[in-house]
């Protein structure tokens, strides 16, 4: 496993920690101490856990090329081939002939979830679940009852290890964005520190790609003006920076900076949602993901359901189903509203789960061809595209966090 950052290479199976560089000492004030934990390979590494002799294998958990599936998590074994989430299992198949495909069991991944999340719970109210498999923790303050955030970092590492038989990365800095760096510079099993006096050092060499946000068009784009590197971003002339790019360029240069002010929510924050206009957010927000996943797996739709779990706990599920299939975000989006106003509002009662799904999938190819379509829907489905490839690089939390919503009612 190769050191980040210079560092040395840890030894398999053992955990590595490695305190790296940080920011100017505009940091230093109001310091918050906050962990990344992110699983390792979570599906497959379960999928081991309960069948040793799989251990040391290619393991793909995802549909099988014969399904047209996908990948949804590959073992180290098997990315040693190229092969990554959202791939199709027909190319992953094809980088590697003797990978063993296994089926999804979500109750069994749920369920190894909330051990991994209980502990978590057990050093910090505020953790910021991300998906299934990550979360945000929030530890600021906690160093008179857990000690130090290394420490707790570790503490939490062996427990998952201990208890439930899994491992997890672990990123401890600042905030979110470094925090989420570093966890990912060790995989797996690591234990990355950036601490607040050391951000130049860690941000300085890595490729502005490891920005959120900065895709592969994005990522061109920079390249374009000679900017390969974070040192490179913060550089170039902020007055530039925002004509090329707008406020996007300007959010890039915050993080080029190591600067990013977001909280950690806790759960329990958000766990009664009353506000009308924040409920019309979510509901926006969660047609978005569905869209979204519709478009990657090419998949059109003629049904939306929403889910609506209110504060006295009763459920409430409605439904609408349209001539032609769609994958337009602004469709699905637009039914799902419609369902909301006219058959699912309580206004009265503030509610505690909210779900967006779809239904009588079709291929995106399937029926005719329209002689004289609409440009509007056009320019749509163009911006859908566009929208797409910008979010390709953070597209699996996005989702994955949408499918926790509205999956949260099933597996009570």
């Amino acid at each position: 496993m190769a050191g980040g950052a210079g560092g040395p290479a840890a030894a398999p199976g053992h955990a590595m920690a490695e305190t790296l560089p940080a920011s100017d000492p505009r940091s230093l004030r109001g310091r918050r101490d906050i962990l990344h934990v992110d699983m390792d390979a979570f599906f497959a590494a379960i999928e081991v856990l309960d069948q040793p002799a799989l251990a040391g294998k290619p393991i793909i958990v995802g549909g099988t090329p014969e399904q047209r599936g996908v990948v949804a998590t590959a073992s180290y074994e098997a990315r040693r081939y190229g092969i990554h989430s959202a791939m199709s299992s027909w190319k992953a198949r094809q980088l590697c002939p003797h990978a063993i495909f296994l089926p999804p069991r979500r109750r069994r991944y749920v369920e190894c979830s909330r051990q991994v999340f209980a502990i978590f719970g057990d050093y910090t109210p505020l953790v910021e679940q991300v998906s299934i498999d990550e979360a945000f923790l929030d530890v600021t303050g906690n160093r008179r009852l857990f000690g130090a955030p290394e420490t707790i970092a570790r503490e939490i590492k062996r427990r998952i290890r201990q208890e439930v038989g899994l491992t997890a990365s672990v990123g401890i800095a600042p905030n979110k964005f470094l925090a989420k760096l570093a966890s990912d510079m060790e995989k797996p099993d690591g234990l990355v520190v950036v601490a607040p006096e050391r951000i130049d050092a860690f941000l300085l060499g890595l490729p502005v790609g490891k920005l959120w946000g900065v895709g592969e068009k994005t990522r061109r784009r920079l390249s374009e003006l000679g900017i390969r590197t974070v040192a490179d971003l913060r550089n170039y002339p902020v007055e530039l920076l925002e004509q090329h790019f707008g406020t996007q360029g300007l959010a890039m240069r915050e993080l080029a900076f190591g600067r990013d002010d977001r909280p950690v929510v806790a759960a329990s924050e958000a766990k009664s949602i009353g506000s009308a206009a924040r409920l019309r957010a979510i509901l926006d927000e969660l047609a978005e993901k569905v869209a979204r996943r519709l478009r990657r797996e090419g998949l059109r739709a003629r049904t939306v359901h929403l889910k609506a779990r209110y504060a006295d706990f009763t459920t409430v599920t409605r439904s609408e189903t349209i001539e032609t299939a769609t994958a337009r975000s602004g469709a699905i989006r637009d039914l799902a509203r419609r369902l909301f106003d006219q058959r699912l509002g309580r206004p009265s009662l503030p509610m505690r789960l909210l779900g967006v799904s779809v239904s009588n999938l079709e291929p995106a190819g399937a029926g005719q061809i329209d002689l004289f379509p609409d440009p509007r829907e056009q320019k749509d489905e163009a911006l859908d595209h566009l929208l797409d490839r910008i979010g390709e690089k953070y597209e699996k939390t996005a989702i994955q966090r949408g499918l926790t919503h509205a999956a949260a009612d099933d597996d009570d």
